[in-house]
């Protein structure tokens, strides 16, 4: 028998999945945007670990504000990120923010004319900084645009150590996530260690500067992996996803003039 038999009902709001008249016979007043990456994410995890996360956060986003009576349309992700620091690691995609702010008003203006009220990037790749694109895009569109990082959204005291970047939180993630793309043997996993930047101000905070990837870690992560658990991982993505979702329905019925209040 054919595995066509097999497949699965498209997605509720997924909308690479869906056909034209699906997509054409319902209401869309917001949009989410995932944003993702191709790096290294330490020796565990595959390159396409934020795009995966950003992906399946905005599906399950989608889904859940569905069951709320609001449809909320999970665009394409976004397979590249702002890298330029990684670049002396091999098949590490760089995007320039130019670059994104370019694709970015093209897809705004394409929502533009369909009834979208909110266009909700949501990120999962650090070197994703939107801001600058959001204060650039939003004086010339009636789409009122959101930045949510995905990995903000969670508790992240359900982790001994969250980790900046394939560490635990990002672990744990996946292993719920995809689990069939993780490493399996934990002793091959590297632990992480970042040092610390030769600067008082940059390891104060107060002082910032890009980290050149391989002069900070050795195994392409910061923060170590080691104690993540799937568990824990759903916990946060339920989490993740709850929060996202209940910030989508209010945006879908937000009044773009009134959207600050005294309490």
């Amino acid at each position: 028998m054919s595995s066509s038999s097999e497949r699965t009902a498209p997605r509720v709001g997924v909308v690479e999945e869906l056909t034209w008249p699906a997509i054409r016979d319902a209401q869309w007043p917001v949009a989410l945007l995932p944003f993702g990456a191709t790096e290294a994410h330490n020796t565990h995890l595959p390159y396409g670990t934020d795009t995966m996360l950003a992906r399946e956060v905005a599906a399950r986003v989608a889904a859940a504000c569905a069951e709320q009576a609001v449809r909320v349309a999970a665009l394409p992700a976004i397979p590249f990120g702002v890298n330029t620091t990684q670049l002396d690691l091999p098949l590490t995609i760089n995007v320039m923010p130019s670059t994104q702010l370019a694709l970015l008003r093209d897809v705004v203006q394409s929502l533009e004319p369909h009834g979208v009220r909110a266009l909700v990037l949501l990120n999962a790749h650090g070197g994703n900084e939107l801001r600058a694109l959001v204060r650039e895009l939003q004086p010339g569109t009636p789409i009122i645009l959101a930045i949510v990082n995905w990995w903000q959204a969670g508790d992240h005291d359900l982790f001994d150590t969250a980790g900046d970047h394939a560490g635990e939180l990002e672990t744990a993630a996946l292993l719920h996530v995809a689990p069939h793309l993780v490493v399996p043997d934990r002793a091959t996993w590297g632990n992480g260690y970042a040092k610390p930047s030769v600067f008082d101000g940059v390891r104060s905070g107060w002082a910032w500067l890009p980290r050149r990837w391989t002069q900070v870690t050795s195994d392409t992560g910061v923060g170590d992996p080691r104690a993540a658990t799937e568990e824990a991982g759903a916990a946060f993505v339920a989490q993740a996803v709850q929060r996202i979702s209940a910030f989508c329905v209010e945006l879908a019925h937000a009044d773009p003039h009134a959207m600050w209040a005294d309490r």
